[in-house]
């Protein structure tokens, strides 16, 4: 078989930004989904009368399933294409919402993770076939300020979708929780619970339909393919390389950026999902800490508008990568030596060190993959499960109910807990900017 390049027809100025634009929708949609679950996991704490380390389970549902699907996303891709890929996906998204009827009806936790898992998946499957479309559809040293561009969409999304959620579901949240610890009638707490839990039906009723009229739109879309089918890759300037490797095992840099995509992830959602629940044990009501999930995600919006500006004119990829797990280190340590909103707020400016993370691994971890991009994607999608694994890991350590409660301690607080799981992360980030990204790298 003749070795080529991964290629896309050069495409007309205005098909390149007619499809950037359709990628930044869907970009926005994948903040939206995923963002709201900050919200959620107080929101289920108190509808489903859970511990904190339960309702974490919230983000373990949900990136769960990036690490079961993404593999079959891989093969759905090459079957579908990616533009008929990103429509499907869609369609099981509105699946997941829909399921968050009968979850609220019945109170059923069980039923909101299965609701949470088929939300997972479909966005497993969007991601799959978006990250690597973004980063091919131009030159490979511009990769990472367009995913910056996607990413200010699907930041404006993650900073609205707590804001929007928590104004409906989490009204008077303070106020309506000490109603529910007060109730001695079982029959009159039952209904606070039940009136409480059905707030959020109608929000992912519109959810749904508006993730299926988008569907439509994508499937009827003027999207153009990539080509990914056939061996070698690109030196990043356009020309053939010639590359004999015959699995995908043997690109060593896409694997170690597997693993530095899971600590990547799992550091963000920690900064934006988890530091509601920091915020209330640092003693903050929920009527403040409902937000704070907003204040992580305007701080990443600022890191994507520098990525736009200064990559690859002023930094390089992977030096954008060092300088960020450089401040991630630094932050995460100063909010462990403060206390009160001091130490809030050098969480949410984790959204800024995190912010140029996924923009770098990506391209640095999918370059010159050839006919292995879609299943190189695959994998990249699967350390998403990150996100998932760190908060229970968090809550493990310093509550001995948590999935994690193995890893307890008694004289560990949740402030060392979040120090001890951050910095390993950032660590290995930091070495994979430097190192990791050449290995094997050809």
């Amino acid at each position: 078989m003749a070795n080529t390049a991964t290629t896309l027809a050069p495409p007309k100025r205005a098909g390149y930004v007619q499809a950037l634009s359709i990628l930044g929708i869907l970009y926005f949609i994948m903040g939206f989904v995923t963002w709201v679950n900050g919200t959620l996991i107080p929101f289920l704490r108190i509808a489903c009368e859970l511990n904190i380390s339960e309702a974490l389970l919230v983000t373990f549902a949900f990136y769960l399933a990036y690490f079961f699907l993404s593999v079959p996303s891989s093969f759905i891709i090459k079957k579908t294409g990616f533009k008929n890929g990103m429509a499907l996906s869609l369609v099981v998204m509105a699946a997941g919402s829909l399921i968050f009827i009968p979850a609220a009806n019945a109170r059923s936790f069980g039923l909101f993770l299965t609701g949470l898992f088929v939300q997972g998946a479909g966005l497993s499957l969007l991601q799959t076939a978006s990250n690597p479309y973004v980063s091919i559809i131009g030159p490979i040293e511009s990769a990472a300020k367009r995913i910056s561009i996607m990413g200010i969409c699907n930041k404006i999304a993650g900073a609205a979708s707590p804001l929007i959620l928590a104004s409906i579901v989490l009204k008077n949240a303070t106020e309506l929780e000490a109603k529910i610890v007060a109730a001695t009638d079982p029959v009159e707490k039952a209904a606070l619970l039940d009136s409480l839990a059905s707030r959020v039906i109608v929000p992912y009723i519109v959810m749904a339909i508006i993730l299926v009229l988008l569907a439509v739109v994508i499937s009827r879309s003027s999207l153009p393919e990539i080509e990914t089918d056939k061996n070698g890759s690109s030196d990043g300037a356009g020309k053939s390389v010639a590359d004999n490797r015959t699995s995908v095992f043997q690109y060593p840099y896409l694997l170690l950026g597997t693993l530095c995509i899971f600590a990547y992830v799992g550091v963000e959602v920690m900064a934006g999902d988890v530091i509601g629940t920091y915020g209330s044990a640092l003693g903050m009501s929920l009527d403040k800490t409902k937000y704070f999930t907003t204040f992580t995600l305007l701080a990443m919006l600022v890191g994507y508008i520098v990525g736009i500006i200064a990559i690859p004119k002023y930094l390089s990829q992977d030096m954008s990568l060092r300088i960020s797990a450089i401040l991630g280190i630094i932050f995460t340590v100063c909010a462990f030596m403060t206390t009160g909103f001091t130490s809030v707020t050098f969480i949410a400016l984790l959204g800024l060190a995190n912010a140029l993370m996924w923009p770098a691994i990506w391209p640095l971890a999918i370059d010159k993959l050839g006919a292995f991009t879609k299943i190189g994607s695959a994998f990249l999608v699967m350390g998403i499960v990150g996100g998932g694994v760190l908060p229970l890991i968090y809550g493990g350590l310093y509550n001995k109910e948590g999935l994690f409660g193995f890893l307890y301690s008694d004289t560990m607080d949740f402030r060392h807990a979040f120090l001890y799981c951050m910095v390993p992360c950032y660590i290995y980030i930091l070495y994979y900017a430097i190192a990791g990204h050449k290995v094997g790298k050809r």
